[in-house]
């Protein structure tokens, strides 16, 4: 059926409220209804009928209906409804994406429709700019997603979502990193779903555990089990940064996370919003920092210019030698698809917290993932971001293995081995959750200068200033 325009619905509303006025002002009877209690403030946010971002016009349900927008989808109030999503989860990732969705939408009978697409970051602009904009888009870069939040075009969420409810289920920094400029200010442009930590130095644990080596608590105590390898023989790292035409992002990862644990996470902000520019001491200070490692050539297998021509998965391979080779590689959790098929998690190899360097700045965490952002606001849609909050949205895939959920409740029992019941701990208990900063720097800066500047830097043809230089030259551009 046809929907009223949003105005004329509005003209409907306002009649039919002077109506109500006209008969409370002639007295009222005692079999009138009480007032009802004002809603929690996720129910509150349902809205009056209004456009969304592709205008076609919207309904809200009767008001009088109890319940979240969750609640009434799980009641079947939008039973046959669509939500299209679009994001770039292909292949395997969108077969486990899939699958987690697949009970929520037999329970409640919408349909959410995911298009996936291996150009995700090429199209999604163009298909806002032209007013096709999904209802919700996954966003593995927030960076991407807040150069559209100032266009207006991204539905705040803020009156969308109840926010105790998410304060309750997020860890603080995990909203903080939401919070968007709009086009009039602050909004909140999305939600997380899924999380990977990049904070995880990996080891051979068998084989460090018989080599009587323990597990470092700081870092004083990581340079000093650092220097003891050496002495026994082996180089204790394990790096590499090669990646075709993305050579040199592995090296930011080490920035990033020294950077956390070397200034405070206001700086880290300023750094990532060039407001802090690469050429400032506490950047300086961070690459001298992990350049104490990385240019010893007692401490890296192959030394420090075999950094640049190693492939980032197959540097850990020394590590799986017998013995070891190498025994550390600094690396996000995904990098457990590049280990033997044969090494098993938890018995062949296991993980430890990168150690804190300045104990003030506590124990921060670096985490990569997914954001999810809303641009049409029908009621259905915002079923679908509400259950995008909960641990049971990505409940199948927890299980399934190598993604963390950023949610506090998914419980850890989800996770099918110690090692990621381990590591959903850490990102629960963090002092200071951060997203890799390249991936929140523009295009040019965090993909570009920032990867050519550290590979530059690295293979010894430009000096620290040099590199660093060059790497604040693309915020120019």
């Amino acid at each position: 059926m046809k929907k009223a325009p949003a105005r004329k619905l509005s003209l409907a509303m306002v009649l039919c409220l002077s109506f109500t006025m006209m008969l409370s002002g002639c007295g009222g009877n005692n079999n009138a209804a009480a007032p009802t209690e004002a809603p929690a403030a996720t129910e509150a946010a349902t809205p009056a009928p209004s456009a969304d971002n592709n205008g076609t016009s919207t309904n809200a349900p009767d008001p009088a209906t109890a319940g979240s927008p969750l609640d009434l989808a799980m009641k079947g109030e939008y039973k046959g409804t669509k939500v299209t999503m679009f994001g770039p989860f292909v292949d395997a990732d969108q077969v486990k994406f899939e699958s987690s969705i697949k009970e929520f939408e037999e329970k409640t009978g919408i349909d959410i429709q995911y298009e996936g697409s291996k150009e995700f970051e090429a199209t999604i602009n163009i298909r806002v700019d032209g007013g096709n904009a999904p209802d919700i888009a996954d966003f593995p870069q927030p960076g991407l997603l807040a150069s559209i939040a100032k266009t207006g075009k991204v539905v705040d969420l803020t009156g969308v979502l109840d926010q105790a409810k998410l304060t309750a289920n997020y860890n603080k920094s995990w909203l903080d990193m939401s919070t968007m400029d709009g086009k009039d200010g602050k909004i909140m442009a999305g939600i997380w779903n899924r999380s990977n930590v990049k904070s995880l130095v990996w080891y051979p644990k068998k084989q460090f555990d018989d080599a009587g080596y323990t597990v470092p608590q700081t870092w004083d105590e990581l340079m000093t089990l650092t220097e003891q390898i050496a002495k026994d023989g082996d180089p204790a790292w394990a790096i590499g940064i090669e990646s075709g035409a993305a050579t040199g992002w592995a090296a930011t990862d080490w920035v990033e996370n020294i950077m956390l644990r070397t200034t405070t996470p206001e700086n880290y902000d300023k750094w990532v919003s060039g407001e802090l520019p690469f050429t400032s001491p506490e950047v300086k200070n961070a690459v001298e920092v992990m350049s104490k490692i990385w240019l010893n050539k007692d401490y890296v297998y192959g030394g420090a210019k075999s950094i640049v021509t190693t492939a980032f998965g197959d540097a850990p391979k020394p590590m799986f030698e017998n013995p070891p080779k190498a025994w550390f590689n600094l690396m996000g959790n995904f990098i457990t698809s590049f280990f033997p098929e044969t090494a098993k998690v938890d018995t062949d190899y296991d993980w430890f917290y990168l150690p804190p360097i300045d104990e003030q700045y506590g124990k921060p965490v670096l985490v990569a993932g997914d954001i999810y952002a809303m641009f049409n606001d029908r009621p259905e849609v915002r079923a679908v971001m509400e259950f995008f909050t909960t641990g049971e949205s990505i409940k199948s895939w927890v299980q399934s293995g190598g993604v963390i959920a950023p949610m506090n409740d998914a419980p850890l029992d989800w996770y099918q081995s110690e090692s990621d019941r381990r590591m959903a701990k850490l990102v629960q208990d963090a002092s200071t959750l951060r997203f890799d900063g390249s991936d929140l720097m523009p295009g040019k800066v965090g993909a570009g200068t920032f990867w050519k500047g550290m590979t530059d830097y690295v293979s010894g043809t430009a000096t620290l200033d040099q590199a660093l230089e060059q790497i604040q030259s693309g915020w120019k551009n």
